[in-house]
């Protein structure tokens, strides 16, 4: 006679549940991330795009059936505290061996988040710390190579070890001239250790075993050691026009790094078993860059944001200043706050907008959506959406509580929490705190930098020309809508209007008929459909500056043209994917090679 359920094998059959739903995920995520390598080698660009927009709903889908399956087989959510507790314990264990145990831990809040009451929300059920050290993992099967490979250069003829790691990636796609690239990239970086080069003891060049893959490029990343002096390394690989491989450039500085690896980018598809250890190399050559955006940059979005919120936490206790409504001009459609000392803004949809935003909260969410799943080209910020966030009250500033009250009322509530009294935020989007750009054009004005307006302007139109390029109309292009960087890159982050310019009709302003009745205050004399765009309006908007209208129009004049918005959405309408490179073409070899050709002609 068989015995009926103890409490043990209850808790530790839904703990290999919720593993087993963790490993399904991650096998599926493992499975897209190889395929990206095919994906390259015959160019299909938009399955590219296309595998790494579902890759992102992989998560979500498989909590959600694991938090069913938990529901049918074990009725989870009615289970005594006993028991609860007992899965976490028994959960630790499981994840002894594993090699993605953050990641697992991660699974687990994530699912017992959907079952659990908000008063479980604490260590004792969920992983509110770590608990498994992902320090020093390692393969375990023999198979393939571990975490990065190293190589031992012979100076000078080091360009062969050069053509020897690019080898080893088994690229099937044939290089155009790979001696050729391995001394531009010896020469490059020959340079950057210091003429004359004394090679030290531990002269090496270490290299992540798998290749970053996005958009149309694959990377190697790594770093030389020589000495006490250490050089981050990227190659980007791309396509020539004749169908073969070649090395682009050199990315070598950690600036290049936090470029390549930027919140307003794309996230990266790189087969990797152990991504704990591709995290720990990737930010000793960033190691400004929290841990949180290098998980998102691997595409392990939900990881960066259970990272984030620990990082806040920790923030919070370690400080004093209070949470206030950030400077700036207000939005109309958002409620954006800060806290000082924390380098990020965080945005709640209001409860009602004014009569010219015609949008809803659903509509203003989509957008979000959207540009979580789009190609972000380094012009657009990245975005973590977060459900249920418990904030003290205590550090909020009164002002601050007053406008959520007033104008956010649905989505907050205060609760006693389990030491003090909480926030508590329905819904909220957390991004980069950035310089807002008109705040930055008028300190300059100000200050009478004109090359510090023209900059900023010519960053801005090319913000526009990155975003055409990607399909994306902004919808509300005032300069208080973009945000300037660290580096000065200008990035786009108020997303409530956004279309793609293949749904926009650019329109010239149309003659107005002198016998017509004189249009009302606020009227036009023609009809706009709710697509219509006129670009020759963006002027009266945008350039009343007189610095800022003069570097506009030097640099930046067709974006006034309806033709030039026209001319690009029937590029991409054809098909066309353009090349948006996250570095300065100036620094492309091809081009380098150009110029010496003609220097010689």
């Amino acid at each position: 006679m068989s015995m009926p359920p103890t409490h043990d094998n209850i808790a530790l059959a839904i703990a290999r549940a919720m593993l087993e739903g963790f490993d399904r995920h991650y096998r599926m995520f493992s499975e897209t991330n190889r395929a990206a390598k095919h994906r390259f080698e015959v160019s299909d660009w938009q399955g590219q795009r296309r595998a790494v927009r579902d890759r992102i709903e992989f998560y979500d889908k498989r909590v959600g059936e694991t938090t069913l399956r938990l529901e049918a087989d074990f009725a989870v959510s009615s289970l005594p505290v006993e028991t609860l507790r007992e899965i976490k314990r028994l959960y630790v264990g499981l994840l002894v061996d594993h090699q993605q145990p953050e990641l697992a831990e991660t699974f687990f809040n994530s699912v017992s988040t959907k079952i659990l009451h908000r008063s479980y929300f604490h260590n004792d059920f969920i992983f509110v710390r770590p608990a498994v050290s992902t320090e020093y993992i390692e393969l375990d099967d023999g198979a393939g190579p571990g975490t990065y490979r190293v190589y031992y250069p012979h100076f000078p003829v080091w360009h062969q070890t050069w053509a020897q790691l690019l080898r080893d990636f088994e690229l099937e796609l044939e290089f155009e001239d790979l001696e050729r690239d391995a001394l531009d990239v010896a020469d490059v970086l020959q340079g950057v250790l210091g003429v004359p080069f004394v090679p030290r003891a531990n002269f090496q060049i270490q290299v992540l075993s798998g290749l970053f893959y996005r958009n149309k490029g694959a990377y190697v990343v790594g770093k030389i050691i020589n000495g006490y002096q250490m050089i981050p390394i990227a190659l980007p690989l791309l396509h020539t026009a004749q169908g073969k491989l070649a090395v682009d450039t050199v990315l070598h500085t950690e600036d290049d790094m936090q470029t390549l690896f930027s919140y307003a980018r794309a996230y990266f598809m790189v087969d990797m078993k152990i991504p704990s250890a591709y995290v720990q190399f990737l930010r000793s050559l960033m190691p400004r860059k929290p841990r949180a955006e290098i998980y998102s940059a691997l595409g392990l979005q939900k990881q960066g944001k259970n990272s984030f919120y620990r990082d806040l936490l920790h923030h919070l206790r370690h400080s004093t200043d209070r949470f206030r409504i950030a400077p700036g001009i207000k939005g109309m459609v958002m409620l954006v706050f800060d806290l000082p000392s924390f380098p990020f803004v965080f945005k709640i949809i209001r409860d009602k907008f004014p009569p010219q935003k015609k949008t809803t909260r659903e509509q203003i969410k989509g957008k979000y959506q959207l540009v979580k799943y789009h190609d972000r080209v380094g012009r657009m910020a990245d975005t973590l959406e977060y459900s249920e966030v418990a904030l003290p009250l205590s550090r909020f500033e009164p002002e601050l509580i007053e406008e959520l009250r007033s104008s956010c009322s649905k989505l907050i509530e205060v609760n006693d929490g389990a030491h003090e009294a909480e926030l508590v935020i329905e819904h909220a989007y957390i991004e980069r705190r950035m310089i807002p750009l008109n705040i930055h054009l008028k300190e300059a004005d100000a200050a009478g930098d004109t090359a510090s307006v023209e900059r900023a302007v010519i960053e801005y139109g090319n913000a526009l020309k990155d975003l055409i390029a990607a399909n994306i109309f902004p919808g509300d292009m005032l300069w208080k809508n973009f945000g300037i960087t660290r580096q000065g890159k200008v990035v786009f982050y108020d997303y409530d209007e956004i279309e793609y310019i293949t749904d926009c009709n650019f329109r010239h302003i149309p003659p107005r008929d002198e016998q017509a009745e004189e249009p009302g205050p606020g009227q036009v004399w023609f009809e706009v459909g709710s697509k219509d765009v006129f670009p020759e309006t963006f002027g009266p908007f945008l350039l009343g500056n007189a610095r800022v209208r003069q570097a506009f129009l030097k640099h930046h004049a067709d974006l006034l043209d309806p033709d030039f918005w026209d001319h690009n959405k029937q590029r991409i309408l054809a098909g066309e994917m353009p090349d948006i490179f996250p570095y300065d073409a100036q620094r492309r070899f091809s081009l380098r090679r150009l110029e010496k050709t003609q220097k010689v002609g």
